[in-house]
């Protein structure tokens, strides 16, 4: 993404931004080996700068996207497999991005993509209770006994789970007499193949995935494989733990 140089300059800790304006009207500065006099020209991160033949490093902006995960792509920066991720599908985002959590390969729906630590250490953290909102397709009809199991907590690989929100929005059965069950579920970890295990603990295998929201963030005017910067307030809203409160405006 560019950005103003004065700006870059200033992130960098070379001079504040009106001294930085100085230094630029006043022939200091060089991008690419050429002089550049002119104030709120757009940089790179790819460009170098020099200020009086000294090369400064560019601070990294910190930069928010909400991705719809397809099906088909790892939740990584790189996978050691050679199979897509992720990150291959901000083609247009300079930043090194990174996913805030996990969805499965075979998993789809909200994931926030930034190269924020802060931000991600408190989202991915269950003290803060962040709530992720899933749509599992699941086999057969859960019954209330079970999806109290859910509501209440259950023992998985030795630890209990966070009580669950759990409510059936349909079913079908196909031509072959299955049925399946579209079931939301709301949780606030984010432990390996959760959800899944959630609901093959009660019976009922889950056979389709998506997250529908993380936090206050949904999926509205996004496609699979779409992605869009967060606004401002967006993100200062997830900065001051307010991750599960609506923000003015539609997303």
């Amino acid at each position: 993404m560019a950005d103003r140089l004065q700006k870059v300059m200033a992130q960098a800790g070379v001079a504040s931004r009106r001294k930085s304006e100085e230094l630029i009207s006043t022939g200091h500065v060089t991008i690419n080996g050429q002089v550049m006099t002119e104030l709120g020209y757009k940089v790179n991160p790819k460009d170098k700068i020099e200020v009086d033949g000294m090369p400064i490093q560019q601070a990294e902006k910190l930069v928010y996207y909400l991705l719809y995960k397809p099906r088909g792509f790892v939740s990584t920066a790189k996978d050691e497999k050679g199979r897509r991720t992720v990150v291959d599908l901000l083609t247009d985002v300079d930043e090194r991005v990174y996913p805030v959590g996990r969805l499965d390969f075979d998993t789809t729906g909200a994931l926030i993509m930034t190269n924020d630590g802060d931000l991600m250490n408190y989202l991915t953290h269950p003290k803060y209770e962040v709530d992720k909102v899933y749509t599992a397709k699941v086999e057969g009809i859960p019954t209330n006994d079970e999806l109290m199991q859910l509501r209440h907590g259950i023992k998985l690989e030795g630890k209990m789970t966070k009580p669950a929100r759990t409510k059936i929005l349909n079913t079908k059965t196909n031509e072959n007499k299955k049925t399946t069950s579209l079931v939301q579920i709301t949780i606030h970890e984010g432990r390996n193949h959760q959800v899944k295990k959630m609901f093959k603990h009660i019976g009922h295998e889950v056979v389709g995935l998506r997250r529908e929201s993380y936090g206050f963030l949904d999926l509205h005017g996004l496609q699979p494989g779409d992605y869009r910067e967060l606004r401002f307030e967006e993100v200062e809203a997830l900065k001051n733990g307010k991750a599960n409160l609506k923000v003015q405006g539609r997303l």
